[in-house]
């Protein structure tokens, strides 16, 4: 590595030693991952930018099956385009943050339309795009188009916190992690660069215990010179999760059909379908009068026990009623009940359910 001076801070940066050797180490010992490209073959721009928008808040664990799943389901950008927005959000059910769902089909849309299924490969074209913002941009940049550019995720952020030994907590300290990362940027192979130091903090420079011996550039890092690398980076107390609460009216027909909702298009799991319930708050309402407001009369009875989920910001926890009501039986909840639908319960696997509402519906349906 060879020192500079940067401002008021004396930064080690990487030589072409150090490049070398991530990617030789990438070379022999990269993740075998559906979206990636091997030897000589070109990546597409589609199933790169398909698989970073997935990898969002996401483990690569639970993406492959639904990169594969959508990839069968929609081989190219048109394909994805043509599709009805409700069964690109069904088959995104239980992948989570459902606006990246909305997102992704209104960025195919674009894709196909006005930039004829080529996507730009710049990266502030990217940023123009639904759903692309610095570090997916950067990423299917560098990746897809070999822009000399680093994205940063978390894996990238703490190798070089260890790598250069910086001590100043995030989010502060993001700002100059990011000027670090650059300097891998190497040209033709910035996206290999890119996906090799990906490869190493989620394999090697691991958050807790990380293995230092199979790095191949350990010998460069500040942090395991200095003993600190498990210390890094640092990062503020995280503050104590709320919770909120609920009751859902889990309402099944005599026929079989269960009682849906569409949430509204923007907010938390928009436009996906729920079971209908109160506000989600600090306190449930009072129960006669919750059970005044149920979508359709009947003879409801609470479910023993409640739902637990959490969400990134909150914790939820529902308690479930249900009621069977006959074929005839009408919505009494008139102010959503053009958003209100009956759904045969044989067909509820395909619906547009995020993972909480499963829960529920799983829950409600256990004793019968």
């Amino acid at each position: 590595m060879r020192s500079v001076a940067e401002g008021q801070l004396h930064l080690r940066l990487p030589g072409r030693e150090t490049v070398a050797a991530v990617l030789a180490w990438y070379d022999r010992e990269r993740r075998d991952l559906p979206w990636r490209t091997a030897g000589r073959r070109k990546p597409d721009p589609y199933r790169v930018w398909l698989s970073e928008i997935m990898l969002q808040q996401t483990t690569v664990k639970a993406v492959i099956p639904y990169y594969e799943t959508f990839l069968a389901r929609w081989p190219t950008v048109e394909a994805l385009a043509a599709a009805p927005l409700e069964d690109v959000l069904a088959a995104w059910a239980g992948l989570g943050y459902y606006s990246r769902a909305r997102n992704l089909h209104k960025c195919a849309r674009i894709v196909a339309e006005r930039h004829g299924g080529r996507f730009p490969a710049t990266r502030s074209e990217l940023m123009e795009l639904p759903g692309i913002g610095p570090y997916t941009a950067a990423a299917i940049a560098a990746i897809a188009f070999g822009a000399s550019v680093t994205p940063v995720d978390g894996n990238i952020e703490r190798v070089m916190a260890r790598l250069f030994a910086v001590t100043q907590a995030l989010p502060a300290a993001k700002s100059q992690l990011r000027q670090l990362a650059q300097t891998f940027a190497c040209g033709a192979r910035s996206g290999d660069c890119a996906q090799a130091l990906m490869d190493l903090g989620a394999t090697i420079c691991t958050p807790k215990r990380p293995s230092c011996l199979m790095c191949p550039i350990a010998s460069d890092c500040a942090a395991r010179a200095q003993g600190i690398e498990a210390l890094l980076p640092m990062r503020p107390a995280k503050p104590e999760r709320p919770s909120r609460v609920g009751l859902a009216y889990l309402a099944m027909r005599e026929d079989g059909c269960v009682l849906l909702r569409r949430r509204p298009e923007a907010g938390l799991l928009g436009g996906m379908l729920e079971v209908p319930s109160t506000a989600w708050a600090d306190v449930l309402p009072p129960l006669k009068e919750a059970l005044r407001t149920a979508p359709v009369q009947g003879d409801w009875w609470a479910v023993p026990e409640t739902v637990a989920h959490v969400f990134t910001h909150f914790r939820l926890e529902v308690l479930v009623y249900r009621a069977i009501v006959p074929v005839t039986a009408g919505l009494t909840f008139w102010a959503d009940a053009g958003r209100c639908q009956w759904v045969p319960r044989r067909d509820l696997h395909r619906a547009a359910l995020p993972s909480v509402m499963r829960k529920i519906i799983a829950h409600g349906l256990r004793e019968q």
